[in-house]
């Protein structure tokens, strides 16, 4: 075991909010799913614990070993991984397996696993554009390429996952605005991306809802709902989480004492965060959350301001911003300030793929932080930190 603490490198902060993060996950998996585990498995209520304990278990093997790997490997396979993500989303768009009304997973034949295909796009895009803006950052001036080797990329990816799970597009894509600015692309770039973006996705609702193809009708309903006022336009859902945080109030009514988890859809993967208030309150539950997350995303900060090589830097940067944006972006549709989104809490949620795609992640993220630690002082790379470089003009 010491021997294995001793190879445990990387940002300590930050693999103390895995662990933590970890806990809570075990702790609100198995409380919001004791009732349908006693109803569907003959009373075993700890079924779906023992298996979000054992998936949890190998997203930790998993940064283990991918914090363990050089980061620079990763620019290697950053390429294949974003051509490989293509193919992949055009299959599941037109084959995948449908799931709450949208196709976005792909069963695996032989070990009858499920996947989400964006999981793979995201972490691919975001290692592929951290190697390109790695490349450019000499050439920023040139539209041309930066319209070729940055915008195009995002385009492509976000408008396959966009007919599938628009919100899933709609935060790869804010993401990546984030990362383009601290990059140094030119603002003025950034409003022609911006402007294609919205003028892409008016022509793609347009075919969804003439041809019926895609999810042109589900948008449309929740944004609807979403912006009524009346009490019978909003869902059930979102209903039964406003109710949990009622009665969650600001101390919660304590670990398993829920009651609103016999009620709320889903209370164990998208509203896990309701069912969190509920039982432990806003302050520990709710801002608690809130924290570990900055947290997360303030260490990562930390990486990517110290790490000399832009393309580590950019990674480090690239991969906490979308895992952090996720987390909010659950929270809030948890308490009701976007539409329902169907994106899950990170690490906490209860999930398969999902949770060892974020785990590759976020050992990635500590390959970075690992290269830091380990690096001679003074060591710097023929590509400036973007730190140091001049602000967006």
């Amino acid at each position: 075991m010491q021997r294995l603490l001793n190879k445990t490198k990387g940002d300590r902060i930050i693999w103390g909010v895995v662990i933590v993060l970890s806990v809570v996950s075990l702790m609100a998996v198995y409380s919001s799913t004791g009732s349908l585990a006693y109803r569907l498995h003959k009373g075993h209520t700890e079924i779906y614990l023992v298996k979000q304990l054992g998936t949890l278990l190998a997203g930790l093997a998993i940064i283990y070993a991918a914090h363990r790997v050089k980061y620079t490997v990763y620019s290697k396979i950053a390429v294949l991984l974003f051509a490989i993500s293509i193919p992949l989303l055009v299959y599941t768009l037109f084959f995948g397996t449908t799931l709450n009304e949208g196709s976005r997973w792909i069963k695996l034949p032989i070990v009858k696993l499920t996947f989400q295909t964006s999981d793979l796009a995201k972490l691919g895009l975001f290692m592929f554009l951290a190697l390109q803006l790695s490349r450019i950052q000499n050439d920023l001036d040139n539209f041309k390429r930066v319209a070729i080797q940055i915008f195009l990329p995002v385009i492509v990816i976000c408008g396959l996952i966009a007919m599938a799970n628009l919100s899933t597009a709609l935060m790869i894509a804010f993401a990546c605005g984030m990362l383009f600015y601290i990059g140094r692309i030119r603002f003025k770039h950034l409003l022609i991306l911006g402007t294609t973006a919205v003028l892409l996705f008016a022509a793609l609702f347009t075919i969804s809802k003439i041809s019926g193809f895609g999810r042109a009708a589900t948008w449309e309903a929740r944004i609807k709902n979403f912006t009524s006022d009346k009490k019978d336009d909003i869902p059930f859902q979102v209903l039964q989480g406003k109710i949990a945080i009622a009665k969650g109030g600001a101390f919660g009514k304590g670990p398993g004492n829920s009651s609103q988890r016999n009620f709320l859809p889903h209370p164990y993967s998208d509203f896990i965060f309701c069912i969190i208030i509920e039982e432990y309150g806003l302050i520990i539950g709710g801002f608690g959350l809130i924290f570990l997350y900055l947290l997360f995303l303030w260490r990562s900060i930390m990486i990517f301001r110290k790490c000399p090589f832009a393309f580590g830097a950019f990674l480090a940067i690239g991969l906490s911003f979308t895992l952090v944006l996720q987390a909010f972006l659950n929270m809030a549709v948890n308490v009701n300030l976007v539409p329902v989104t169907g994106l899950t809490l990170p690490l906490v949620s209860m999930g398969g793929s999902s949770i060892w795609f974020t785990c590759l992640a976020i050992g990635i993220i500590l390959s970075v932080s690992k290269f830091v630690q380990d690096a001679e002082p003074g060591q710097v790379d023929d590509i400036p930190n973007p730190m140091d470089s001049d602000s967006n003009e």
